[in-house]
């Protein structure tokens, strides 16, 4: 196996298999719903909730549960494209890539196989001022997207600086 297979399936299933273990511990140990847990202080909290809709609670209606499964299938689509466009000693392009393929499969796997939707437990904030609750593919997807968020726009600048540098020296080597 490739390189690149090896470095992205071990991110991938590694991503998955943290995610379905610590929402089954969260489902188990943290019932009943929206009783918070208190892990530091009251910054970090433990609190179960499901999720039907999608990120921050954002709702298509009462189809959501369907959109969002069809949203996740085309995100996966373009991202399977891009793993295959990348080249394998881009092992950061790589990663990102394993990390939002592998949330994004956790939390497919919630939204296929309940009607609650998406198990969350993470809870951050301090006070009444809190963040929404998450989970670990939450976390994985939010940093993978930041990742390959950076790599795209470095790369963008970097070949912007480039396409500018060889126009300036292409019309100084014209004849006037």
């Amino acid at each position: 196996m490739p390189q690149r297979a090896n470095g992205f399936w071990t991110i991938f299933l590694t991503t998955i298999l943290l995610d379905v273990a610590s929402k089954r511990f969260a489902v188990t140990t943290l019932s009943p719903p929206f009783l918070p847990h208190d892990i530091i202080d009251d910054v970090l909290r433990f609190t179960l909730a499901y999720n039907p809709e999608g990120a921050m609670s954002f709702s298509l209606g009462p189809s959501s549960r369907f959109w969002f499964v069809l949203l996740s299938f085309g995100t996966l689509f373009v991202l399977a494209y891009m793993y295959r466009q990348t080249p394998r000693e881009d092992r950061f392009q790589i990663a990102s890539i394993a990390l939002i393929c592998g949330g994004a499969v956790g939390n497919l796997l919630d939204r296929i196989r309940s009607a609650r939707g998406v198990v969350d437990f993470i809870d951050i904030g301090i006070g009444t001022h809190r963040f929404w609750t998450f989970n670990l593919a939450d976390l994985a997807v939010t940093l993978g997207t930041a990742m390959l968020t950076w790599i795209l726009c470095v790369r963008a600048a970097k070949d912007e600086r480039s396409a500018h540098t060889l126009s300036a020296t292409t019309a100084l080597d014209e004849p006037s």
